[in-house]
């Protein structure tokens, strides 16, 4: 569950280490009026579009082979049998 939500953190932190790159580059970064005064609502909004295509893409092509059942991890005789389809 935490390797799922790091992915869509750094998803939507994405565009703000570009817009923080390009000022780097363009050497525009020496005031924090570029931060204050930038396109914040811009790069949230592309930051939660990037996490949305994310969880899309992620329930379009995560489906359950056909024909199978998931079966639950359990325990058996002190054995632990990790859950799968089968």
């Amino acid at each position: 569950m935490f390797r799922v939500v790091l992915s869509h953190m750094i998803l939507f932190l994405l565009p703000f280490v570009g817009y923080a790159v390009w000022l780097w580059i363009k050497k525009k970064s020496q005031t924090s009026e570029n931060w204050k005064n930038g396109p914040m609502a811009w790069l949230t909004l592309a930051g939660v579009l990037l996490v949305l295509i994310s969880l899309v893409i992620f329930a379009t092509f995560q489906k359950m082979p056909e024909g199978t059942e998931y079966r639950p991890s359990r325990m058996e005789n002190g054995v632990f049998i990790p859950g799968g389809y089968e």
